[in-house]
């Protein structure tokens, strides 16, 4: 047959290997298949490059969707299938279009790795029977029932040695259809179709796996012939590859900026490219679709695989998951924690730790990090600003990035922060007021509740044990009078953890007052410097606005040694604060204030005498004011506005002639 016959042969042949392909919803995913592959038969597939490991796979792992038969089952019906096929005359192409019209529903990547599968099942018992027969009872028992040399033969060893070579192009074969299949989706990123056309004309011929694996014993030159089908495809894979991902970039810079119908397409770009379920939900333990954040809000989480310390994992989930509010917009939002490891490799420990925190989390997460495109990554760590601390990336329903980090938010305000925009973010700050609500609430569940019943809270901070007996025995005096004031100990910025333990461990001995635990102290202070974060990013909103942020720089630069307290009722904007210099007035004024508790509030009290202190006794104040009389209006105390103490009430009768 001349050449141009044999051409015309391989053409009818290629179109009929074609005409097979009648994919339908079935998925497999491919890749940790042949992991799986890699994993299990390790003695005699040695190229490893996806660094598989048996521990930690598991084919129930191996996403199946379409099929009514478990993987096991088809893989046993091929093997036995291509077992029949080797013993029988029919023509070679008619049997490589039999095994074929098998796997017609599946995809290409499929097709290969199933394929692959149900050879290697085969293979690799015989493989196994072969080593372990010289000490293996039940190894030499398989041998006589198989009807196996007993021992190889100089005539099969070359053979043997070839068809592992062979085993190993075919592995590296179906790595190149499953990178093929996982850029079809951004083929109009290719420069010229041409090369996608010929990408796929060669994969056609390679998903001949089939009649490899028929044809085992014509080895030697089929061997050859495939290892150079398998450079080739190498380099147009590569080559669409390459193409596809230096425009995916720009392709990204546009997806997340412009307005479109739903979130799909923007998140099929992220992650769905090669597994139609990304996602696992810890709280349910099922794989998750892209299909179940349809017109939410979706905030991805990117941090390192570490996430945070305990402490401020629990309080993150407090803020998310178990915040009081968090009913209201559970349904509207979703979280999806995307670790991305500082180096392109993870190690086998990167992995534990993976599993081991994705498993504990009430959030969605991606199933396979490791698996993330790098040109993916790289646009995260150049446009979304993502380094050595975590952030969350929040996309509307439309996939629109409506804000770049959205963590300090969350820690503030949990889910009263929804829907976590900047814009959002902006607003909160438009309403807020500096009160003990802002300072502390969240922290502590006494200390929020005592903040939610509007009591009188008073937090304070020293490193300074006399200072704080001193503090703690002045509040029993007020409280002795039938002043209720609730006391807590907030610990210092910057403490050395000694210290700070000591004096809670005193505190709580001597009963002194109420104290965070270390932990506590920590995130206390971790929430006033995100208040200082989230505020320094926005513009000035009001005069509320500029009081906040001086109050909590104020804090935030107090040493260590300095002690402060501040006292206020509940979400009361009336707050002031008291320095260790203004401690020892504060004690002493204690008979004037007490008495104006009643009428002007304990805030209110406390100002006002420490107002009226600025005046001496020698100093007269000639300040009067009139006041229109209105029923319910005029108190019966009043407080004079310049020097801040007792006025005596007059009466002014005036002619209107």
């Amino acid at each position: 047959m001349s050449s141009c016959e044999n051409a015309f042969v391989d053409q009818i042949h290629l179109s009929e290997v074609v005409g097979t392909h009648d994919p339908d919803d079935r998925h497999l995913d491919s890749e940790m298949l042949l992991n799986l592959l890699q994993a299990t038969n390790f003695c005699f597939i040695t190229d490893n490059v996806l660094d598989a490991n048996p521990d930690e796979i598991a084919i129930s792992d191996i996403d199946f969707t379409g099929s009514k038969e478990p993987i096991s089952l088809i893989i046993y019906k091929i093997s036995s299938e291509i077992l029949v096929q080797c013993f029988e005359d029919e023509n070679l192409h008619r049997k490589t279009l039999f095994l074929l019209e098998t796997l017609s529903h599946y995809k290409w990547d499929a097709k290969a790795v199933l394929a692959l599968a149900s050879f290697t099942r085969i293979f690799g018992l015989f493989q196994l029977v072969s080593q372990k027969q010289s000490d293996n009872a039940l190894a030499v028992s398989l041998a006589n029932v198989k009807r196996l040399p007993m021992a190889m033969t100089s005539k099969l060893k070359p053979k043997f040695k070839a068809l592992n070579l062979l085993v190993n192009t075919m592995v590296k074969l179906t790595k190149y259809i499953i990178r093929f299949e996982g850029i079809l989706m951004h083929h109009e990123l290719v420069d010229d179709n041409k090369d996608m056309d010929i990408t796929k004309s060669m994969i056609y011929t390679a998903t001949n796996p089939n009649r490899t694996v028929i044809t085992t014993w014509g080895i030697y030159s089929l061997g050859t012939k495939l290892n150079s089908l398998c450079q080739e495809l190498g380099e147009y894979v590569d080559k669409c590859q390459g193409q596809i991902e230096t425009r995916l970039y720009d392709k990204l810079l546009h997806m997340f900026k412009e307005n479109k119908d739903d979130n799909q397409l923007a998140l099929r770009t992220l992650f769905a490219s090669q597994n139609k379920f990304p996602f696992k939900n810890a709280s349910s333990g099922e794989k998750c679709g892209i299909e179940e954040l349809r017109n939410k809000v979706v905030i991805l989480l990117i941090s390192k695989p570490e996430l945070f310390p305990m402490d401020k994992m629990f309080f993150l989930l407090q803020q998310t998951c178990y915040h009081p509010n968090h009913t209201d917009t559970e349904e509207h939002y979703a979280i999806i924690w995307v670790p991305i490891q500082s180096s392109r490799e993870w190690t086998h420990a990167d992995k534990a730790t993976f599993e081991l925190v994705s498993n504990s989390l009430p959030w969605f997460s991606i199933r396979t990090p490791w698996s993330l495109n790098s040109t993916i990554i790289n646009y995260i760590k150049h446009e979304w600003d993502f380094g050595n601390d975590p952030i969350m990336v929040v996309l509307d329903e439309n996939s629109v990035v409506t804000n770049s980090d959205a963590m300090d938010m969350v820690w503030i305000w949990g889910p009263t922060a929804f829907p976590f925009s900047a814009s959002r973010e902006n607003e909160l700050w438009g309403e807020a007021n500096w009160d003990l609500h802002l300072i502390i609430n969240g922290i502590s569940a006494l200390s929020s509740h005592w903040v939610e019943e509007g009591q009188n809270l008073c937090i304070f901070g020293s490193d300074n044990l006399e200072w704080i007996r001193e503090i703690n025995a002045t509040i029993k005096k007020i409280n002795s009078v039938g002043i209720q004031l609730e006391v807590v100990y907030v610990g210092c910025k910057n403490p050395s953890e000694k210290n700070v333990r000591t004096i809670i461990d005193i505190i709580d001995q001597e009963k002194l007052c109420s104290s965070l635990t270390l932990n506590k102290v920590n995130l206390f202070w971790f929430r006033l410097e995100t208040i200082k974060k989230s505020i320094d990013r926005q513009d000035p909103i009001s005069a509320r606005f500029y009081k906040i942020a001086a109050e909590v720089s104020e804090l935030l630069e107090l040493n260590s040694n300095e002690s402060w307290a501040v006292i206020g009722g509940g979400s009361s904007t009336d707050v002031i604060k008291i320095d260790q210099e203004k401690m020892k007035e504060f004690i002493d004024l204690f008979p004037l204030w007490s008495k104006n508790v009643a009428k002007m509030g304990l805030v209110g009290g406390i100002r006002s005498a420490f107002e009226a202190q600025n005046f001496s006794d020698e100093k007269y104040c000639h300040h009067n004011e009139m006041i229109p009389f209105e029923e319910g209006l005029i108190e019966d105390t009043m407080v004079c506005g310049s020097c801040k103490r007792h006025v005596d009430k007059f009466v002014l009768y005036k002619c209107d002639e």
